[in-house]
């Protein structure tokens, strides 16, 4: 028999402060497990993974049981700058060296596929979650890097993805940014993380998912089921599970290319009119720490970055204060006309991977059992690219690219490659 414990670490230990998703919207309720239960699919975690895990599965006709400990969505989830990007943590040009041109097109083609497959979900069933189309800025502040925006942009063209490259003086006069170059894509979007996953869990138990509120404190798999031990000494019984239990993670042996880190982020008063950017397209910079920013809905601009590996709670939340101070310092270098008055700021501890890729697929020495893990600023992007890849192994189909993703993968450094390192699905 095989198993694995699953640590009791609380929301509030995984991040802190306030983001500004939600907008009041009630969420929906996970009623107490009071029996128990057999079902063929077990989700474990109410987050953004989860509720796309779930959806997807009781859509497909499974009888599906989401399980939280705490508040659906209100761990890494609700800290998330949900900025839906295909454009990858580890550029085209880092990826080709790791893994040769064909593999690193491929991921980033699918990565592209599943941001166009999620804002088809969303239209599809009408969420309301504030999801809109929007094209992306990646930026550099000096003339090395402009050489390597230039390759890369190059190298993107090569393989069909629809991205342009900018010197200072196109990106100045197209959106009044002074900085060296950039690449400008299309094809990404951003959502309210919150309001996205309450909608999928509802759309979810109207395919007959039950949400359960009850903590799973260990999981077997033995005799071709798994078998989920809960606080309240009932059990669900399921023929697979998926583990979406964000960066509060379970007993098991992580790969060597996974690491945690700590992120922090803020959201300023609404702006005035007419004092955003172009397009208000998302904006990342490439930059040690980098920096992201995008808009929302009322005007306020969400920016975020300063990443460290500070995993500590107490020692995390010390820094918020210093963090956010400068993460206002370099939006105004960004963006001048910012009020950079602060409405809400947060931070959390994430998981990154050394390729910047998610960790989706079977749990190594434990049958059955499914780990999705949204590694990276692509997470979101990432947990709805975790739905297609474990439903399709669920029904018996394998496809060579999903090895790109196993969670027991070599990673640069490891098994010969190139060392590196990245960052999570939240915050970004």
């Amino acid at each position: 028999m095989s198993e694995i414990e699953l640590k009791s670490l609380s929301q509030d230990r995984l991040t802190s402060g306030l983001s500004p998703w939600g907008n009041g919207a009630g969420r929906p309720m996970f009623a107490p497990l009071t029996d128990h239960l057999q079902v063929d699919a077990l989700v474990i975690g109410g987050g953004v993974t989860g509720a796309l895990m779930g959806q997807h599965l009781a859509e497909r006709g499974l009888s599906v049981v989401i399980v939280d400990r705490e508040h659906p969505g209100l761990g890494s989830t609700a800290a998330s700058t949900a900025m839906l990007q295909w454009e990858i943590d580890r550029t085209l040009t880092e990826l080709e060296q790791f893994h040769g041109f064909e593999r690193a097109a491929g991921i980033y083609r699918r990565s592209a596929a599943a941001v166009s497959g999620l804002a088809k979900l969303i239209a599809a069933h009408r969420i309301d979650c504030a999801f809109r189309p929007r094209r992306s800025l990646y930026l550099t502040r000096n003339h090395e890097g402009a050489r390597d925006l230039a390759a890369e942009a190059e190298l993107r063209q090569r393989v069909g993805l629809p991205s342009r490259y900018l010197e200072h003086c196109d990106l100045f006069t197209e959106f009044e940014i002074d900085r060296d170059a950039g690449i400008l894509s299309r094809g990404s979007a951003e959502a309210d993380p919150l309001l996205l996953t309450w909608a999928l869990l509802r759309l979810a138990s109207r395919d007959g998912a039950r949400l359960i509120d009850a903590s799973v404190t260990r999981v077997h798999s033995e005799g071709g089921r798994v078998t989920a031990e809960t606080d309240g000494g009932f059990v669900i019984e399921a023929k697979t599970a998926v583990l979406a239990t964000g960066y509060s993670l379970p007993d098991i042996a992580m790969p060597k290319l996974h690491r945690t880190t700590s992120s922090w982020a803020m959201a300023t008063v609404p702006q005035e009119p007419g004092t955003l950017w172009r397009d208000q397209a998302l904006i990342w910079e490439d930059s040690h720490p980098y920096l992201y920013m995008r808009t929302t809905d009322d005007g306020r601009i969400v920016v975020g970055g300063e990443d460290d590996d500070t995993v500590d709670p107490a020692r995390r939340d010390a820094k918020a204060p210093e963090k956010i101070m400068t993460i206002r310092e370099k939006m105004k270098l960004i963006w001048p006309r910012a009020d950079t008055r602060v409405a809400t700021a947060w931070c959390g501890t994430f998981g990154e991977t050394a390729d910047g890729l998610p960790l989706i697929g079977p749990v190594p020495s434990l049958p059955h059992v499914y780990g999705a893990y949204g590694y990276g600023g692509n997470g979101i992007t990432f947990s709805y690219l975790a739905t297609q890849v474990i439903g399709a192994m669920m029904s018996g189909t394998y496809r060579e690219w999903f090895d790109d993703f196993a969670m027991d993968r070599d990673g640069p450094g490891i098994g010969g490659r190139r060392d590196a390192v990245d960052v999570e699905m939240v915050v970004r």
